[in-house]
């Protein structure tokens, strides 16, 4: 699908608005001379931990383990990654050696 250059503007500008809403909304709505509702603080506390959840369950969905390695290498992957994280609390570690262990198992192990 190719754009006319009025479409590519339309959409620039469209994309443009819809990311200002994003950035701008939170401070409109939640000015700092009032005190943060408790649902958004609330939300704060549980997102984070519900969308690692999701992630983890997005990458397993298409591991069968009935068959081929059986998910070995994202088993080995994921305690890696817990076991790195609960020793170390350092999330940028856990997230590169629980991606380079993956990649090494399965290109040279499995």
């Amino acid at each position: 699908m190719i754009l006319s250059p009025f479409q590519t503007f339309i959409t620039i500008i469209m994309l443009m608005l819809g990311t200002m809403c994003t950035r701008f909304l939170p401070f409109i709505f939640f000015r700092a001379d009032r005190a943060t509702p408790q649902y958004v603080q609330r939300l704060g506390r549980v997102l984070p931990y519900a969308v690692i959840g999701l992630l983890v369950v997005y990458c397993l969905k298409g591991v069968s383990f009935t068959s081929g390695p059986y998910g070995l290498p994202e088993f080995i992957s994921i305690l890696i990654i817990a076991v790195l994280h609960v020793w170390k609390k350092n999330t940028l570690l856990s997230i590169f050696a629980g991606t380079a262990s993956y990649m090494l198992l399965i290109q040279y192990i499995f």
